[in-house]
């Protein structure tokens, strides 16, 4: 079973430094601290409300992964203002999402079934611009054929329903597990890579590194804060280990 590559989302170091105005934690050195601690990239969420990451954040991490050969994940809405912004920056990947003013995180998958004609055109010309782009959405088999129709390479299958069903000990669980399983199937079956994030921790990770179709996880929340007791690089390191372990115990 081929390895399985973690993203690190940093945005909520930079929630923390905005939290006092001042230059203090730097995302940019999380950035770092997490390619040396195993990440095999680096994920951004550059908001419209500019909650934590910045438009400067954005040009130090595109210069620091472009020199470090490491690929920035930018995570973006489907505006014109974003649009030029990755325009601008070409980071290796764009993760278009959904997102609204008032929630506290991303709240669901981007109706791409529902937003052919004003996705399509966006899925287009970052593709043209030499930008891998990937669709943050549910683990439904119409939004994954609405996908495939628009010209992504890739989806990220929202995680946070099944992460959330078994901190909660729903019985909705295994449910939400299949179908992320299933999703992910039919998602390699219409030649789309598979990503998967949002809400995964310790506790579930592993079911979800065993789905044989993922080729990467995002993770960003549960590491920033897991390292204010253990610190980054250990964070990430035992992510990174169960990861791992998973996978091998899946191909034995």
């Amino acid at each position: 079973m081929n390895r399985l590559r973690l993203g690190v989302n940093i945005d909520h170091v930079a929630t923390i430094r905005n939290a006092r105005g001042s230059s203090y934690p730097d995302p940019a050195r999380a950035a770092e601290l997490a390619l040396a601690a195993g990440a095999d990239g680096i994920t951004a969420h550059l908001r419209e409300d500019r909650r934590h990451i910045s438009d400067a954040d954005i040009e130090v991490l595109s210069a620091l992964t472009r020199k470090r050969g490491r690929p920035l994940n930018f995570e973006m809405a489907v505006t014109d203002e974003m649009q030029a912004i990755a325009l601008k920056h070409r980071p290796h990947a764009c993760c278009l999402v959904p997102e609204r003013r008032e929630e506290r995180t991303t709240e669901g998958g981007l109706d791409v079934a529902g937003g052919h004609n004003r996705i399509a055109p966006v899925v287009t010309s970052l593709r043209d611009a030499g930008c891998r782009v990937s669709l943050f959405i549910e683990a439904d088999p119409a939004q994954v054929a609405a996908a495939a129709k628009v010209g992504a390479q890739v989806i990220e299958l929202h995680t946070g329903a099944y992460c959330d069903a078994v901190r909660e000990g729903s019985p909705d669980a295994e449910r939400l597990l299949r179908q992320l399983r299933q999703a992910a199937g039919d998602a390699v079956a219409q030649g789309l890579e598979v990503h998967a994030g949002h809400g995964i921790d310790y506790e579930t990770v592993r079911p979800i590194a065993v789905i044989p179709e993922l080729a990467e996880l995002n993770i960003g929340h549960f590491l920033i804060g897991e390292a204010i007791f253990t610190g980054l690089v250990p964070a990430i390191q035992r992510m990174r280990a169960l990861m791992d372990e998973a996978r091998a115990e899946r191909a034995a």
